[in-house]
């Protein structure tokens, strides 16, 4: 199994690992550890570099088969091989980025749900803009104005986040953890990461976040339309302060 650093330290930059196995096939590693985010929940996956064997590669993507992660290698070096020691880099001015778009979409889906009670139906980002979909049955311009000003008082109030990796039974205790209308863990994962925005928000989340609201910048809500007769879909920018 490969040491997600990333799950318990978002700001790691750069770190060292050992090639546990290698896939031809794929052009692809597996590490011991590694600190880039292989994508989901909505997050892009990181990009960055690895070097390994004195040669660099790229790293454009990752794969998971049957438990193993892989990092794929771009470029046309030769693989490098099992047990070689190696050097990751990420592309940290885009991962701190995502950093904090996803942070301001936790910011967006608390206040909405602690101010209206919606449930979030979709998501998606990327750096620095996103969308969320919320089970509302209208939006009007009003509405949206008083969202955006309540999240960026939420930024403004430097709310800290805390990360915790839960036993199963103990996070599926806490009311409200899904937010998202449909559970979207998978069944029988022993272990769930529950990431807390202090007084605002809690919810399951594998993604990586900033350290505390004041550092996602301004939030401006670029627009909003129907996607349905209770699904309405809200656009954000994240913008320095």
């Amino acid at each position: 199994m490969t040491d997600l650093l990333y799950q318990t330290d978002s700001y790691i930059r750069e770190f060292d690992a050992e090639i546990t196995a290698v896939n031809p096939d794929l052009r692809a590693v597996n590490l011991d550890q590694t600190a880039f985010y292989p994508g989901g929940g909505g997050q892009p996956a990181d990009e960055g570099t690895l070097t390994a064997g004195g040669a660099e590669y790229s790293v454009p993507g990752f794969r998971k088969q049957d438990g193993v992660l892989w990092h794929l290698l771009g470029g046309d070096a030769p693989l490098p091989e099992p047990g070689a020691a190696a050097h990751g880099a990420l592309d940290w001015e885009r991962r701190y980025q995502l950093m904090r778009t996803h942070t301001a979409m936790h910011i967006l889906c608390g206040v909405v749900f602690r101010d209206y009670g919606a449930s979030v139906t979709g998501g998606d980002m990327h750096p620095l803009q996103g969308r969320m979909d919320f089970e509302f049955e209208t939006m009007r311009a009003e509405l949206v104005a008083g969202i955006q000003e309540a999240i960026n008082a939420e930024v403004a109030a430097a709310r800290p986040l805390r990360v915790r990796i839960l036993p199963r039974r103990d996070a599926f205790a806490i009311p409200d953890l899904i937010r998202t209308k449909i559970n979207l863990l998978p069944e029988g994962i022993p272990e769930v990461r529950v990431v807390e925005i202090e007084g605002l928000d809690l919810q399951a989340d594998g993604g990586t976040h900033v350290a505390n609201t004041r550092e996602v910048g301004r939030i401006r809500v670029a627009d909003y339309k129907s996607k349905g007769a209770i699904n309405k879909r809200i656009y954000v920018t994240v913008e320095d302060a």
